[in-house]
């Protein structure tokens, strides 16, 4: 099934206006001259722990420890994780680090 051209231009304008909401609307909300309510700075302390550990159970969710390499690869990359974490404390760097550690370990080790 193939759009028309109408049809094509509606959608692009429905994601431009789309963005351009989601891009405008905390300025709108927020000006630069007012603080910032006290539930929205709470969120902007806790949110990133909450996504991170949310990541690590989503991560973690089909983790077999009874058969295959009974979990090994996982664990050990949660261990480089916490390592390089507490040693660079960059989340990017974690996370990116603890991938590659991952993906090494499933494709030459295990």
């Amino acid at each position: 099934m193939t759009m028309t051209l109408t049809q094509q231009a509606i959608t692009i304008l429905m994601v431009v206006l789309g963005t351009l909401i989601t891009r405008s609307l905390p300025f709108i909300v927020f000006p630069a001259g007012k603080p910032t309510p006290k539930y929205i700075q709470y969120l902007g302390k806790v949110l990133p722990s909450a996504v991170f550990g949310l990541l690590v159970v989503y991560c973690l969710r089909n983790t077999d420890i009874i058969g295959g390499s009974h979990g090994l690869p996982e664990f050990i990359s949660i261990v480089f994780i916490i390592f390089l974490h507490l040693w660079k404390r960059n989340m990017l760097l974690s996370i990116a680090g603890g991938t590659i550690c991952y993906m090494l370990l499933v494709q030459f080790v295990f």
